[in-house]
């Protein structure tokens, strides 16, 4: 292992939480028929108790004031925190299609991996892509999750309560 691979190899996505997934199709699943959007952020892998560097995706930022409808989701940048450093993106295709739009590569550059989440958001209606909108594997990992009192930012409810004000 050259100097390169050791100094950027804690960076390596070596896939994404059960729980996470989980709660992404699900989240998908009652936005619908609006598309679901959000941020992808991870964990340590040594921090959930796994013997290998990398990182685990584990959590998702919904931002609130997300604009969605069934064909689209905008984020307002301006809500997005400083602070967050996304390792992606997740989102849904309420039209079932589980492949990235044009739209879709045009947000593509913020991360590395991107989730398509297709209905009816059954655990084999996913797929990630990388920053050019090619397929690329992720693992589901079998991991716990770190307690914290608000893990997920944002529930569906928050939401609604937003896009109700």
């Amino acid at each position: 292992m050259g100097l390169f691979d050791a100094l950027f190899r804690s960076s390596e996505i070596l896939g994404i939480a059960e729980k996470t997934l989980e709660f992404t199709l699900e989240s998908s699943e009652t936005s619908h028929p609006n598309e679901y959007m959000g941020f992808l952020r991870g964990t340590e892998a040594t921090q959930l108790g796994l013997d290998r560097s990398g990182l685990v995706i584990t959590d998702v930022l919904v931002v609130p004031g997300t604009e969605a409808n069934s064909v689209s989701a905008t984020v307002r940048t301006s809500q997005i925190p400083n602070d967050v450093k996304a390792l992606g993106s997740v989102h849904s295709h309420p039209n079932g299609v589980i492949s990235p739009s044009d739209a879709d590569l045009e947000t593509f550059g913020r991360g590395s991996v991107h989730i398509i989440i297709g209905a009816p958001y059954r655990r084999s209606d996913w797929k990630a892509f990388d920053s050019q909108g090619r397929p690329t594997n992720l693992n589901v990992i079998d991991v716990d999750l770190p307690e914290t009192e608000n893990f997920f930012d944002f529930t569906q409810a928050d939401i609604d309560e937003e896009l109700r004000r």
